[in-house]
């Protein structure tokens, strides 16, 4: 299996995969005012994580606790930046129940 680029580990999932196609997050704030803030262009300063945006291993991370494993946290981070950006950016896998019953049912066969 040959990848272009650098590969990393999803922190929900934790399958290995190009750098490319998982979004970045950094931790951000300190204390009790952590936030989880997504990182699409890749810049943002500190120790960053990789994530599927898939709300599938969104939810794996935080019931595996793995935020603050991979960023080093003290503190329990917000997730809630973090959890709205993949809501925005993720795209269903199949199709939706609307159209799979349109398709089942065609007037026109």
């Amino acid at each position: 299996m040959s990848t272009v680029g650098p590969t990393r580990t999803c922190v929900g999932c934790r399958n290995r995969a190009p750098a490319a196609s998982l979004l970045r997050f950094v931790a951000a704030g300190s204390g009790g005012d952590l936030r989880l803030l997504p990182d699409p262009g890749r810049r943002l300063p500190g120790r960053g994580a990789h994530l599927h945006p898939d709300p599938a291993c969104l939810a794996q991370a935080e019931r595996r606790r793995a935020f603050g494993r991979a960023l080093r946290l003290t503190g329990v981070a917000d997730t809630g930046l973090l959890a709205e950006h993949i809501r925005t950016v993720s795209v269903p896998c199949g199709p939706t129940d609307d159209e799979a019953s349109a398709l089942r049912h065609d007037p026109a066969r």
